[in-house]
């Protein structure tokens, strides 16, 4: 077999070394950071063109990157793991059938399913029907020991002030529906009427909201709570609190009940609607080796879930591709599965020296880099400008290029950039995975400029200046510049213009 060559090998670490620390900034950035009152220290940025620099303005400084950290975690995945991996939920038992009987627990194994729904399990469920089961005489055993911890949510403090939010669902590998409770929202001046999906079972959602006069299509969740109430029964009531229009119809989605309630209810409603009965209670618990495969739900390929990753820049995805680095390895016949001796550390710890191998592998030097869970929801996070365009580098020359370019919103196109820079002539030429936090904006990708090259740009400001849309317009500025370049040689800033050329290894 011929091995492609590796192009980028020593190209981050000649970034860093002649990249200057600090550059002139185009005139029109430099307007658009005085315009937003945002200092140019704020801003760390590094634009690439063919063999050269462009421009470096404090680059190679580690600085906190917010969602375009999916980049390395969406790539590192595709060259890993593979295009064909995908994460696999069983239905297991080392029990015997007698009958119509089920003698033994049933076990439910996670395999960072990231497709696995109401309708995977109804389906798995279904397929237990039909091989005669109807009555499962033991317990329900949920493995999730694919992750070290099994329940990272535990104990975890809430990011923010929002932890009902689905951008702040922690992963597992058995999440069900990802944990969300779908509302549909209804009022009239009698009223508030909820409906909730799925139904689970001893599971009720009612509602002490206030009716106010507002308008319905600008209505949003912020002001309202939700208070989860066990009652002596074993049943589970939700009720939201706040405000809500009249006359109003609305849908809204919270993650409010613990994972297991929410699994294991799901599970024994959906059973009992197919006709079956459940005789145990439920645990968490491990596979036992000798139990054989009755029923399995896979997911879609690996590209399909970097797209669903990058365009809506979806945390939880991304985390849980972020642990599957550390658990997983790709099997094209029996998809995921535990790595040979990966018990020792936690998975996090593993995840990031995959990612920190595969870097240095590449020849990008990770001093500095800082990785938490992989998605940039994360206050400790850094990553510097050049690392992150040598990871953009490295996607021009992976096997998975294709894959992974796809899988970025396209800028006044789709996913994040869809309303941006519809004016720019980056527009429907420029792939850009954005990135938003308190006091974080920042953008990263490949921009097509004037003369048809492909330009890897990286730009990130931190700065508490960068509220009410002013951060990114500085970035759009930055974006449109690079597509508006020439395609010829281009006029370098003054202090970037001193930087000696790359060297980059011959083109096979």
């Amino acid at each position: 077999m011929i091995r492609r060559p590796l192009l980028v090998l020593a190209l981050p670490v000649l970034l860093a070394a002649w990249l200057p620390a600090r550059a002139q900034l185009p005139a029109q950035v430099v307007s658009a950071l005085r315009s937003a009152t945002i200092p140019e220290e704020a801003m760390s940025v590094v634009v690439l063109r063919d063999q050269q620099t462009v421009l470096s303005h404090l680059a190679d400084r580690p600085v906190h990157p917010a969602s375009t950290m999916k980049l390395v975690t969406t790539l590192v995945s595709l060259d890993t793991l593979g295009p064909v991996f995908r994460g696999r939920t069983e239905l297991r038992s080392s029990g015997t059938v007698q009958g119509d009987t089920l003698k033994g627990d049933l076990v439910l194994r996670g395999g960072a399913d990231a497709d696995f729904s109401t309708e995977a399990l109804t389906g798995m469920l279904r397929s237990l029907r039909y091989q005669g089961i109807r009555r499962i005489d033991g317990r329900l055993v949920m493995d999730r020991q694919l992750f070290n911890p099994a329940r990272p949510d535990i104990g975890a403090p809430p990011f923010d002030d929002a932890p009902e939010a689905y951008y702040n669902v922690i992963p597992d590998a058995l999440l069900v529906n990802k944990n969300m409770l779908q509302l549909d929202l209804r009022s009239s001046a009698g009223g508030i009427k909820i409906a909730v999906q799925p139904e689970l079972e001893g599971v009720s959602v009612s509602s002490d909201m206030r009716l106010i006069n507002a308008d319905c299509a600008n209505w949003d969740d912020d002001g309202q709570q939700s208070e989860v109430q066990r009652q002596a029964n074993g049943r589970i009531k939700v009720v939201l609190h706040g405000t809500f229009p009249k006359n109003c119809v609305a849908s809204d989605s919270i993650n409010v009940l613990d994972r297991q309630d929410y699994l294991d209810r799901l599970l024994r409603t959906t059973w009992k609607r197919l006709g079956g009965s459940i005789e145990g209670g439920t645990i968490d618990g491990a596979t036992p080796p000798d139990a054989r495969l009755l029923a399995a739900h896979v997911a879609r390929a690996l590209p399909e879930i970097v797209r669903d990753t990058n365009k809506p820049s979806d945390n939880l995805l991304a985390r849980t591709l972020f642990l599957s680095l550390g658990a997983l390895e790709a099997d094209p016949v029996l998809g995921s599965r535990p790595q040979s001796g990966a018990g020792g550390g936690s998975t996090a710890a593993r995840s990031e020296a995959v990612v920190r191998a595969w870097m240095r592998a590449r020849g990008i030097d990770d001093t500095g880099l800082v990785l938490e869970n992989g998605s940039g929801l994360s206050r400790s996070e850094r990553i510097t400008p050049v690392q992150l365009a040598g990871v953009l580098l490295a996607g021009q020359r992976s096997n998975w290029a294709p894959e992974f370019q796809a899988s970025m919103p396209i800028v006044a196109i789709d996913g994040t950039m869809r309303r941006r820079l519809h004016d720019s002539p980056a527009a429907g030429r420029a792939r850009m995975k954005t990135g938003t936090l308190k006091d974080v904006v920042a953008i990263a990708g490949y921009v097509t400029d004037a003369g048809g090259r492909q330009c890897v740009v990286v730009a990130m400001i931190n700065s508490d200046r960068v509220d009410n849309g002013r951060g990114r317009m500085v970035l759009d500025t930055l974006v449109d510049w690079v597509a508006r370049m020439d395609g010829g040689q281009v006029q370098l800033p003054v202090q970037a213009a001193q930087a000696a050329p790359l060297a980059l290894p011959a083109q096979p």
